[in-house]
């Protein structure tokens, strides 16, 4: 009886064993595909708890939580914005009427009309070419500044999604990363494209700021002086013009303040087309 027994409970442990792995096997399929589900998808978008922190923006020129030089440095990046924006408004106003405060500014033009205006007798040129040469450089060490704490990075953020503007600051920088300082002094000529972007790459690439400020200063001597000296042979015609230019300085100045607009609208919604 008790051998009999044992083969009994012998299958009843080979049906116990033998049962389960459909069971089991459900069980694992089930689990499995729980832990499926609860696996991040990597195609989602980032949760509500990793939001990007307000300086995490591939429009501003650090990657890294900006410092106290970072945001000091930005804030006079801003301060020269306003600036030339301003100016080129009010530009044609001094031109006609304050010429000895805006080549006292560093404006090109106005150092012109103070050449022509001292082929005439006007005894200030000298006062002016001393001051003016002081207002020509008188960003060139937030753009250095600014270029030895991004790099590259705020090329690419002046670039944008201009293509114009990326093949003009690809343009200056090769220049600059070439010809260093050479190149500095060349940006200070009329009409030479990309001056901040040079004067950012000498400061990354680690150009002292007393050499900086030295050919910048020598640069912007030279240059001025020959703007009084084209201005000086104009003569007595480039002051007549002005005076001309006067009459008509309403509606050039209500045209420029239109065409900033219409660039600015034009910008924002190219960005917000894209």
């Amino acid at each position: 009886m008790e051998a009999a027994s044992v083969p009994n409970r012998a299958r009843t442990a080979a049906n116990v064993v033998s049962g389960p792995p459909v069971v089991l096997g459900y069980a694992r399929g089930v689990s499995d595909a729980q832990s499926e589900d609860a696996r991040p998808d990597p195609s989602a978008g980032p949760q509500e708890g990793a939001a990007r922190e307000w300086w995490d923006d591939p429009a501003l020129p650090w990657r890294h939580q900006p410092t106290r030089a970072d945001i000091a440095c930005f804030s006079w990046l801003g301060v020269a914005a306003v600036y030339g924006l301003v100016m080129s408004f009010l530009r044609p106003t001094l031109l006609a009427f304050g010429p000895h405060v805006l080549a006292s500014l560093g404006s090109w033009s106005g150092m012109v009309l103070i050449g022509a205006r001292a082929a005439v007798g006007d005894p200030w040129w000298p006062l002016v070419w001393f001051i003016g040469t002081f207002g020509l450089i008188k960003f060139d060490w937030i753009y250095w500044w600014a270029g030895r704490l991004w790099g590259r990075n705020l090329i690419e953020v002046w670039s944008g999604r201009s293509e114009r503007a990326r093949r003009i600051n690809d343009r200056a920088e090769r220049f600059a990363r070439k010809y260093d300082v050479l190149a500095l002094a060349v940006s200070m000529v009329p009409f030479v494209p990309g001056r901040a972007v040079i004067v950012a790459v000498l400061g990354e690439a680690g150009t002292s700021l007393t050499k900086f400020l030295s050919v910048s200063l020598v640069s912007s001597v030279v240059v001025n002086g020959a703007c009084l000296a084209v201005g000086y042979w104009i003569g007595e015609p480039a002051v007549a013009v002005m005076d001309a230019y006067g009459k008509y300085l309403t509606w050039v100045s209500v045209a420029i303040l239109v065409a900033i607009i219409a660039q600015q609208w034009w910008k924002q919604r190219t960005r917000a087309a894209a």
